[in-house]
Protein backbone atom coordinates (compact mmCIF):
# COMPACT_ATOMS: atom_id res chain seq x y z
CA UNK A 1 0.00 0.00 0.00
CA UNK A 2 2.79 2.42 0.85
CA UNK A 3 4.97 1.39 -2.08
CA UNK A 4 8.06 0.88 0.06
CA UNK A 5 10.84 -1.43 -1.10
CA UNK A 6 11.32 -4.67 0.84
CA UNK A 7 14.29 -5.36 3.03
CA UNK A 8 13.01 -4.22 6.42
CA UNK A 9 13.27 -6.81 9.15
CA UNK A 10 10.16 -7.18 11.27
CA UNK A 11 9.69 -9.23 14.41
CA UNK A 12 7.95 -9.33 17.75
CA UNK A 13 9.22 -9.18 21.29
CA UNK A 14 7.91 -10.20 24.67
CA UNK A 15 4.87 -12.15 25.75
CA UNK A 16 2.49 -9.57 24.29
CA UNK A 17 4.24 -9.87 20.91
CA UNK A 18 5.00 -6.16 20.51
CA UNK A 19 5.97 -5.41 16.87
CA UNK A 20 9.60 -4.49 16.22
CA UNK A 21 11.19 -3.02 13.08
CA UNK A 22 14.94 -3.29 12.73
CA UNK A 23 16.12 -0.34 10.64
CA UNK A 24 19.35 -0.26 8.67
CA UNK A 25 20.54 2.90 10.35
CA UNK A 26 19.97 3.31 14.05
CA UNK A 27 18.15 1.42 16.74
CA UNK A 28 15.09 -0.70 16.08
CA UNK A 29 11.62 0.77 16.43
CA UNK A 30 9.08 -0.77 18.79
CA UNK A 31 5.29 -0.53 18.80
CA UNK A 32 2.61 -0.68 16.13
CA UNK A 33 1.87 3.07 16.01
CA UNK A 34 5.53 4.06 15.99
CA UNK A 35 6.45 1.66 13.20
CA UNK A 36 3.37 2.49 11.11
CA UNK A 37 3.92 6.26 11.38
CA UNK A 38 7.62 5.80 10.52
CA UNK A 39 6.77 3.77 7.40
CA UNK A 40 4.15 6.33 6.31
CA UNK A 41 6.73 9.13 6.60
CA UNK A 42 9.36 7.01 4.85
CA UNK A 43 6.91 6.50 1.97
CA UNK A 44 6.28 10.26 1.90
CA UNK A 45 2.54 9.73 2.38
CA UNK A 46 2.19 12.06 5.37
CA UNK A 47 -1.43 12.81 4.40
CA UNK A 48 -2.24 9.38 5.90
CA UNK A 49 -1.38 10.89 9.29
CA UNK A 50 -3.82 13.79 8.78
CA UNK A 51 -3.48 17.21 7.18
CA UNK A 52 -4.76 19.66 9.78
CA UNK A 53 -3.87 19.70 13.49
CA UNK A 54 -7.37 18.43 14.29
CA UNK A 55 -7.17 15.60 11.73
CA UNK A 56 -3.76 14.57 13.08
CA UNK A 57 -5.19 14.46 16.61
CA UNK A 58 -8.18 12.37 15.49
CA UNK A 59 -5.90 9.93 13.62
CA UNK A 60 -3.70 9.66 16.73
CA UNK A 61 -6.79 9.11 18.89
CA UNK A 62 -7.97 6.18 16.74
CA UNK A 63 -4.48 4.70 16.54
CA UNK A 64 -4.36 4.73 20.34
CA UNK A 65 -7.85 3.22 20.49
CA UNK A 66 -6.66 0.48 18.13
CA UNK A 67 -3.69 -0.38 20.33
CA UNK A 68 -5.33 -0.04 23.74
CA UNK A 69 -8.87 -1.28 23.10
CA UNK A 70 -8.94 -3.40 19.95
CA UNK A 71 -5.66 -5.23 20.59
CA UNK A 72 -6.61 -5.81 24.21
CA UNK A 73 -10.28 -6.58 23.58
CA UNK A 74 -10.81 -10.29 23.77
CA UNK A 75 -14.12 -10.88 25.55
CA UNK A 76 -17.46 -10.84 23.73
CA UNK A 77 -18.54 -7.87 25.83
CA UNK A 78 -15.41 -5.85 24.99
CA UNK A 79 -15.91 -6.66 21.30
CA UNK A 80 -19.54 -5.48 21.45
CA UNK A 81 -18.45 -2.24 23.15
CA UNK A 82 -15.81 -1.62 20.47
CA UNK A 83 -18.30 -2.24 17.65
CA UNK A 84 -20.91 -0.04 19.38
CA UNK A 85 -18.34 2.81 19.82
CA UNK A 86 -17.26 2.60 16.21
CA UNK A 87 -20.82 2.32 14.93
CA UNK A 88 -21.80 5.54 16.72
CA UNK A 89 -18.65 7.35 15.58
CA UNK A 90 -19.11 6.33 11.94
CA UNK A 91 -22.77 7.34 11.84
CA UNK A 92 -22.03 10.56 9.94
CA UNK A 93 -18.52 9.83 8.65
CA UNK A 94 -17.01 8.02 5.70
CA UNK A 95 -13.69 7.38 7.45
CA UNK A 96 -12.55 7.41 11.08
CA UNK A 97 -11.00 10.88 10.72
CA UNK A 98 -14.03 12.27 8.86
CA UNK A 99 -13.90 12.48 5.09
CA UNK A 100 -10.28 11.47 4.51
CA UNK A 101 -8.71 8.02 4.36
CA UNK A 102 -5.91 7.75 6.95
CA UNK A 103 -3.58 5.34 8.69
CA UNK A 104 -6.26 4.97 11.39
CA UNK A 105 -8.59 3.34 8.83
CA UNK A 106 -5.87 0.95 7.66
CA UNK A 107 -4.77 -0.19 11.11
CA UNK A 108 -8.34 -0.40 12.45
CA UNK A 109 -9.28 -2.53 9.42
CA UNK A 110 -6.46 -4.97 10.22
CA UNK A 111 -7.38 -4.96 13.91
CA UNK A 112 -11.05 -5.70 13.24
CA UNK A 113 -10.76 -8.20 10.38
CA UNK A 114 -10.77 -11.28 12.65
CA UNK A 115 -13.89 -9.90 14.40
CA UNK A 116 -15.79 -8.92 11.26
CA UNK A 117 -15.16 -12.24 9.55
CA UNK A 118 -16.94 -14.05 12.41
CA UNK A 119 -20.01 -11.77 12.66
CA UNK A 120 -23.39 -13.15 11.68
CA UNK A 121 -25.52 -11.38 9.05
CA UNK A 122 -27.70 -10.02 11.88
CA UNK A 123 -24.68 -8.65 13.76
CA UNK A 124 -23.37 -7.00 10.59
CA UNK A 125 -26.78 -5.34 10.18
CA UNK A 126 -26.80 -4.28 13.84
CA UNK A 127 -23.46 -2.51 13.33
CA UNK A 128 -24.43 -1.15 9.93
CA UNK A 129 -22.10 1.87 9.99
CA UNK A 130 -19.12 -0.32 10.90
CA UNK A 131 -20.08 -2.80 8.18
CA UNK A 132 -20.38 -0.02 5.59
CA UNK A 133 -17.02 1.44 6.61
CA UNK A 134 -15.29 -1.95 6.79
CA UNK A 135 -16.58 -3.02 3.36
CA UNK A 136 -15.41 0.29 1.90
CA UNK A 137 -11.92 -0.03 3.46
CA UNK A 138 -11.45 -3.66 2.40
CA UNK A 139 -12.03 -2.60 -1.21
CA UNK A 140 -9.70 0.40 -0.99
CA UNK A 141 -6.83 -0.30 -3.43
CA UNK A 142 -3.93 -2.09 -1.75
CA UNK A 143 -5.46 -2.46 1.72
CA UNK A 144 -6.82 -6.02 1.97
CA UNK A 145 -3.69 -7.78 0.65
CA UNK A 146 -3.59 -11.36 2.04
CA UNK A 147 -6.74 -11.13 4.20
CA UNK A 148 -9.96 -12.82 3.13
CA UNK A 149 -12.82 -10.78 1.71
CA UNK A 150 -15.57 -10.32 4.31
CA UNK A 151 -18.95 -10.77 2.64
CA UNK A 152 -21.78 -8.34 3.35
CA UNK A 153 -25.30 -8.99 2.12
CA UNK A 154 -26.26 -6.09 -0.12
CA UNK A 155 -30.00 -6.72 -0.45
CA UNK A 156 -32.28 -7.54 2.42
CA UNK A 157 -34.69 -10.37 1.74
CA UNK A 158 -38.21 -9.83 2.95
CA UNK A 159 -40.63 -12.69 3.43
CA UNK A 160 -44.17 -12.44 2.20
CA UNK A 161 -45.55 -12.95 5.71
CA UNK A 162 -48.97 -11.47 6.43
Amino acid sequence: LLGLPGGNKYGVQGERKVPVLQTNNGPGLTGLMTIAAHLVRQARKDQLLGSTAEEKAVVQQWLEYRVTRVNGGSSKEETRTILKDLNMHLEDKVYLAGNVFTLADILMYYGLHHIMVDLTVQEKEKYLNVSRWFNHIQHYPGVRQHLSDVVFIKNRLYTNAH
